[in-house]
């Protein structure tokens, strides 16, 4: 029955998203890229990093990683408009500048880190042994799509998205369906929830949740999507697609804290795969398809945004399909001397900074002082993250 249901979910919803309405609007082709680079790696790396951190109360840590997406996507949103308006301070253009830049290094982090989560996944599904084989795949991940850039430009970047993000989408509507099942099968049998405390509390869990940030990243690739969309519909794209990875990461976080048993040994890049194993057969082989489709979107969608970034950055002295080129050579360093998880750490630091100067940018362009208060403080949120988040040991 769970394999049925599995399959009858991810089915319906993969039918949603080619349903023509939906696939041709404008404001969903819009929201894709932001939503493949925020919900890229959370339904993977989450899950166990929080679970095992936090036990019963990953939903909260989660819910506070959401609300900081929310608070900074307040800032971005007011950028853009005040950027549209053409009437920016000449502080706002200087922070805007240098924050510009901050965000072209923390992309080329990025697209490593995705890139080599879709290597270690890549790897389990093949029989070598090689240390280095996840190292090798995400190098002909990278090459692939440099190319792709180009030869055919963002819209053809955008359009792998598109299907990437439907092949994820349906697999975790099949994945939270078997969780709040085996939540009610547990309740229905009597066993009751499992109450597993957490293993970090008092700054340290908040430091932990402060170096995490990056896994929520990727609201903020519409402000330099101005070439394609206009500020309105970048404004709603953005803001549906932190409502739906908000509603995705919260139905997933809730169940899975309360029927699994944390494992005591350290977190892998793959654990989610033998979690969700061990609740129901299929639910392996299709994350293992999610979890190539999710970093590959990811990695789309940030490498779509750096290309307009650098471009903006260099007036069109450096293209975006250049940039594509730029980015492709610091992850690929990346990619041969850190791991995954120093990585996310690296990334969460470089978005928190990114993330600091937006804020500080919003607070001296707010026309009131409620607005510059509130941005004010996300600025020193922002730098508090940056100085003292934490990476997963």
């Amino acid at each position: 029955m769970q394999t049925v249901l599995i399959l009858i979910i991810a089915l319906a919803v993969a039918g949603l998203l080619i349903w023509p309405p939906l696939a041709k609007s404008t404001l969903w082709r819009a929201a894709v890229t932001p939503l493949a680079s925020i919900i890229g790696s959370g339904f993977l790396v989450l899950g166990p990093v929080l679970h095992h951190a936090f036990g019963a109360y990953a939903a909260l840590a989660m819910a506070v990683l959401c609300a900081l997406a929310w608070g900074f996507s307040r800032a971005i949103a007011h950028n853009i408009l005040r950027l549209a308006e053409g009437s920016r301070r000449p502080i706002e253009i200087w922070l805007d500048r240098a924050a510009s830049w901050a965000l072209a290094f923390a992309y080329m982090v990025s697209v490593a880190y995705y890139l080599n989560l879709f290597g270690a996944f890549a790897a389990r599904l093949t029989p070598v042994t090689d240390p280095h084989a996840a190292r090798w795949i995400t190098t002909a991940a990278l090459g692939f799509i440099v190319i792709l850039g180009l030869a055919r430009g963002f819209h053809a970047l955008e359009r792998v998205e598109q299907i990437s993000v439907g092949i994820k989408l349906a697999v975790i509507a099949g994945l939270l369906g078997a969780l709040w099942l085996a939540l009610y099968t547990d309740m229905l049998d009597g066993q009751g929830v499992i109450q597993t405390p957490a293993t970090e509390t008092g700054p340290a869990a908040l430091f932990l949740v402060f170096g995490l940030i990056v896994t929520v990243q990727g609201f903020e690739t519409v402000r330099y999507m101005g070439a394609e969309y206009d500020p309105a519909l970048r404004i709603r794209a953005m803001h549906m697609a932190l409502l739906i990875a908000t509603l995705i990461y919260m139905a997933y976080l809730l169940p899975l804290s309360l029927i699994f048993t944390p494992d005591p040994q350290a977190v892998s890049e793959t654990a989610i795969i033998d979690m969700m194993g061990r609740l129901a057969p299929i639910l392996a082989p299709l994350l293992m398809i999610a979890a190539l489709s999710a970093q590959f979107s990811a990695a789309l969608a940030d490498t779509g945004g750096s290309g307009g970034l650098l471009a903006e950055l260099t007036r069109d002295r450096i293209g975006a399909r250049h940039g594509y080129v730029i980015l492709g050579a610091v992850a690929l360093i990346l990619t041969w001397v850190g791991d995954v998880f120093s990585i996310i750490g690296y990334a969460s630091r470089a978005f928190a900074f990114y993330y600091t100067l937006q804020a500080a940018i919003a607070a001296a362009g707010a026309g009131n002082w409620p607005k510059r208060l509130f941005f004010f403080a996300m600025a020193l949120l922002g730098g508090a993250i940056t100085l003292f988040g934490t990476s997963v040991e």
